[in-house]
């Protein structure tokens, strides 16, 4: 089957997608996006995590034929997802997203294996709930498990973007 769909904003088309062949591998293997991460495949660790149509999900567990007609954003697309929302405007002048500056500037990057899916999810709750608590940070990391951290790192970031967000930075 051939799936048109939209992935970080331009439309893309992959053919001879087989029934069971998931959104995680025609991202990966098709279209060269190696962002997202192949690590559980069963949805359990969510470094494999995009936004379709704007919700964070598990592509791995994702048919790449539910995509079709679908807007699809991965961790490659986040700077340029960041500027649509900001009305065209850059989001950072590193060329980053503000959380994958923050990530950064807060040290929350270790081997990277998780990284990708805790930014798509981290972005996608910082854009409904701007102004979150712990509690809520949490609750919206939840689906992904980091090995290296310990988390506190990652929740530092988290809190400075939503910090920098809220001052306009």
């Amino acid at each position: 089957m051939r799936v048109n769909f939209t992935v970080n904003g331009r439309p893309q088309e992959a053919d001879d997608v087989w029934e069971g062949e998931s959104l995680l591998y025609v991202l990966r293997e098709r279209l060269g996006l190696p962002g997202s991460k192949n690590a559980c495949e069963q949805g359990e660790c969510g470094s494999c995590t995009v936004r379709l149509d704007g919700v964070p999900v598990c592509s791995c567990l994702v048919a790449a034929g539910q995509a079709e007609g679908r807007e699809v954003v991965t961790v490659e697309g986040l700077a340029e997802y960041a500027r649509e929302r900001a009305g065209g405007t850059p989001a950072q002048d590193s060329g980053l997203a503000p959380i994958q500056q923050a990530f950064l500037d807060a040290g929350a990057v270790q081997c990277g294996f998780c990284t990708p899916g805790l930014l798509v999810a981290a972005d996608e709750m910082l854009e409904r709930n701007p102004t979150p608590s712990d509690a809520d940070i949490r609750e919206a990391l939840s689906g992904n498990l980091c090995r290296c951290t310990g988390y506190e790192k990652i929740m530092d970031a988290v809190r400075l973007a939503a910090a920098r967000q809220s001052e306009g930075v």
